[in-house]
């Protein structure tokens, strides 16, 4: 419906022509080719189908009571880390776009089902494999969105090949990287990044221009270092800081080795000074078999020792 209008918007057209497909033009962003619906019907069964969704509804909350959050938009959070939307492959042999569409949205969501007048866009793949990925977007009503993520999480897919339902933020903050940009700095699967910008565009859900800065913000080269806080201390860069500790390093290192010379040096000495000690106690100690001293005698006198007579 909401599709359908889009491509009516694009003014009416003389008898018998076909209206140019719009393409992204976004800057940054690879273009995929585009077909129309029965182009693609029109491919021989080399090619594979792809469908998936875009569920969304007007949003007027308000972000901290100041950023006007426009919209909310769903997408999924897969078992393999990357983000997409609801939707999968389609066997053509047994199902129509739509009717194969929904059997895999009752699997994830289990409480939606979409028509062909919902149908938006199809797109070839870029890669080896020939995937057409056809894509779906269906406005609904603030509460019946929050009744499918409420669904979601009953559904049979729910942490298993689902790991939840995300919003997608449409804003961008004065940072001019949180919301959006950072969004887009994530891991998508396939073309959904593609497809949630060329639906964003041509549903004139953000304008191009903004779309344009927030895909330029996510490709410019992160800074260094993290700016600093007011208020907050002066922080060093990392190469000085590290040349601090390297410098602190050194001095422990010296300090270290100038500790064991010293203790190497009082070891030498040690056996000296125990040698000096003995030998003082030897001369202090009295001779054995040393002639005693008679009483009486000073100090510098000498001790004559009898002499016996001489036996006859």
């Amino acid at each position: 419906m909401a599709a359908m209008g889009a491509m009516a918007a694009m003014g009416a057209l003389p008898a018998g022509a076909l209206p140019p497909l719009p393409t992204l033009g976004v800057p940054g962003v690879p273009e995929l080719k585009p077909l129309t619906r029965y182009e693609a019907m029109r491919l021989g069964p080399g090619w594979s189908h792809s469908c998936h969704a875009m569920l969304y509804a007007p949003n007027p909350g308000m972000l901290f009571g100041r950023i006007p959050l426009r919209y909310a938009v769903l997408m999924q959070m897969r078992f393999d880390g990357l983000l997409g939307f609801p939707g999968g492959f389609v066997d053509r042999r047994y199902w129509s776009l739509e009717d194969g569409l929904n059997r895999v949205l009752g699997l994830g969501l289990g409480c939606v089902r979409l028509t062909e007048a919902d149908y938006l866009c199809s797109h070839l793949t870029e890669g080896p494999h020939r995937v057409v990925a056809h894509f779906y977007a269906r406005q609904l009503t603030l509460e019946e969105l929050h009744t499918i993520e409420i669904s979601a999480v009953h559904s049979r897919d729910h942490g298993l090949e689902v790991m939840g339902m995300v919003r997608v933020p449409l804003y961008t903050q004065k940072d001019r990287m949180g919301g959006l940009p950072n969004f887009l700095g994530n891991s998508f699967v396939g073309t959904a990044k593609f497809q949630l910008l060329f639906a964003l565009k041509i549903l004139n859900m953000v304008p191009e221009e903004k779309l344009a800065e927030a895909v330029a913000a996510t490709q410019k080269p992160k800074k260094a270092a993290i700016e600093q806080a007011p208020g907050m201390p002066v922080t060093k860069p990392a190469n000085e800081l590290a040349e601090h500790a390297k410098t602190g390093n050194d001095l422990a290192e010296r300090a270290e080795n100038q500790a064991a010379a010293q203790a190497a040096a009082e070891a030498a000495e040690q056996p000296v000074a125990g040698l000096e000690s003995q030998a003082e106690h030897l001369v202090a100690m009295p001779v054995a078999g040393a002639v005693e001293q008679p009483a009486g005698l000073g100090v510098g006198a000498v001790a004559v020792q009898p002499v016996a007579e001489a036996m006859e």
